[in-house]
């Protein structure tokens, strides 16, 4: 008896343990984040004259450009080579949560209609990931819902593409209630089409009178579901775009420019705008970081206050649905009064990264706005390098990281910005008007005082709307 009860006891001891070790395996596994495979693709597509070929993702930014152009003829813009492309997207992946334990980088002549990559490599791909134990599959390109179903059926895993992966990252990352309802919408647009093919099979038999014969599919119902709810998201969106327009509308009765912050993700705009406002947003080094907008105030040498805003990254092919859903967010761009490209100077694809962001500003109808272009991080650069650089009309260097160059930064938004213009007067005002003084004090940069029979005579270079305020004791043709 004590024999079974000490076998039994055992027994369960070993029990205990496994499920022990199967509980720390599945914690370590949720920790660690899904494994994924990455897959890329380099098609060539060669020209009518056969003497020029691009990358898949370089005819996709070219086929961008040209419906954003509304047919013109797409700009010569650098490519991202399918080695790069791949890179970014195991950033993605990182930033997604996932830990990447694979990649294949398949090159065709064409794509594959019913597979993108072919039925062959697929069944590579197939043994690789089952080797691994990967979770999921992540395409480095948009698959269609007939694509991605029949890759499901090969690989007997799931896969995502570049564009959900994306939406996966957005939804992570929103906080607000606002960039929540906007993922949403982009998410049930990129849903929608995908339905098809999943719950026809589901049609049932009605058992009254007057349901009887084929019911509503399933796919019909979730597609209803669906269009419901995204009516209803819209209309949410839309309460926050008026209230929004009502924001800046009375910040507009208020001679206050805004400047917005745009640039490649992971560009190093929340550095920036926490170097120039003095903020303390979420500054990461995981793509998309910054997703809900922020608008601080920033005080201009001049003494002129304008508004800073720090909006979302963008990337290479940003899918169209997010641009769409994320409009009331970049209306701040569209509304700036200068815009500050933000770019990476330390980057080797700073050339190709630009090109993206002109495509997107082209799309927002913001591409003929004063720019001034900001090469951020040079602290990452050689000594040599940085001893290099040149300031122009239209660029300034800068590491937000570390503060350097950002007096010259406010300097030069100073002198590009037209809104409530500083002039110079010179002022006789009387000494007890101390709110005037003090005022002028404040917000303006005052190069002469002097006192004179209870008179402060004075040099000052003040905005407009500054002026207004004293023009009564203003010294006329004073320079």
């Amino acid at each position: 008896m004590r024999s079974a009860d000490s076998t039994r006891s055992r027994n369960d001891a070993v029990r205990r343990a496994l499920k022990e070790k199967g509980v720390a395996e599945t914690r370590d596994r949720r920790d660690s984040g899904e494994r994924a495979f990455l897959v890329g693709l380099d098609v060539r597509v060669r020209s009518r004259n056969g003497k020029r070929s691009l990358t898949a993702g370089a005819q996709s930014a070219r086929d961008a450009a040209t419906s954003v152009a509304a047919g013109a003829k797409p700009p010569d813009m650098p490519d991202f080579s399918a080695e790069e492309s791949l890179d970014e997207l195991r950033t993605l992946a990182t930033s997604a949560g996932a830990t990447v334990v694979g990649e294949v980088l398949q090159r065709r002549d064409r794509f594959d209609p019913a597979t993108l990559i072919g039925a062959g490599k697929l069944e590579e791909i197939a043994g690789a990931a089952a080797s691994a134990d990967v979770d999921l599959i992540l395409f480095d390109h948009d698959l269609s819902p007939s694509q991605q179903r029949n890759i499901e059926r090969i690989l007997h895993k799931r896969v995502i593409d570049r564009t959900q992966l994306i939406l996966d990252i957005f939804a992570r990352h929103a906080k607000t209630r606002e960039g929540q309802l906007q993922v949403e919408l982009a998410q049930l647009e990129y849903m929608l089409p995908r339905l098809a093919g999943r719950g026809v099979e589901m049609s049932q038999l009605g058992g009254g009178i007057g349901t009887r014969g084929p019911g509503e599919t399933q796919l019909e119902s979730d597609r209803r579901k669906i269009y419901r709810r995204i009516r209803h998201v819209k209309e949410q969106i839309e309460n926050v775009r008026r209230i929004r327009a009502q924001q800046r509308q009375r910040r507009e009765s208020v001679p206050v420019a805004t400047v917005a912050l745009v640039g490649y993700t992971n560009a190093g705009k929340s550095t920036l705008f926490n170097a120039m406002t003095k903020a303390e947003v979420l500054a990461s080094s995981k793509m998309f970081a910054t997703l809900d907008p922020t608008i601080r105030g920033v005080e201009l040498p001049s003494r002129r206050k304008v508004l800073l805003s720090d909006t979302v990254g963008f990337i290479r092919n940003l899918p169209h649905t997010l641009v769409s859903a994320f409009r009331a967010t970049l209306e701040e761009v569209q509304r700036a009064a200068l815009i500050l490209h933000v770019s990476d100077a330390g980057s080797p694809l700073t050339a190709e990264q630009d090109a993206q962001v002109e495509l997107v500003l082209k799309e927002l109808e913001a591409e003929k706005k004063p720019r001034l272009h900001v090469m951020n991080k040079i602290d990452l650069l050689e000594p040599k390098q940085r001893e290099a650089l040149r300031d122009d009309a239209q660029t300034v260097h800068v590491s937000a990281v570390r503060g350097v160059g950002i007096a010259t930064l406010l300097e030069r938004i100073d002198q590009a910005l037209e809104e409530d213009p500083v002039s110079r007067v010179r002022l006789n005002i009387p000494q007890k008007e101390g709110k005037i003084l003090a005022m002028l004090a404040a917000r303006s940069r005052i190069y002469s005082r002097q006192y004179k029979d209870g008179v402060v005579e004075m040099v000052a270079e003040a905005p407009e709307s500054v002026v207004r305020r004293v023009r009564e004791w203003v010294v006329k043709n004073s320079s």
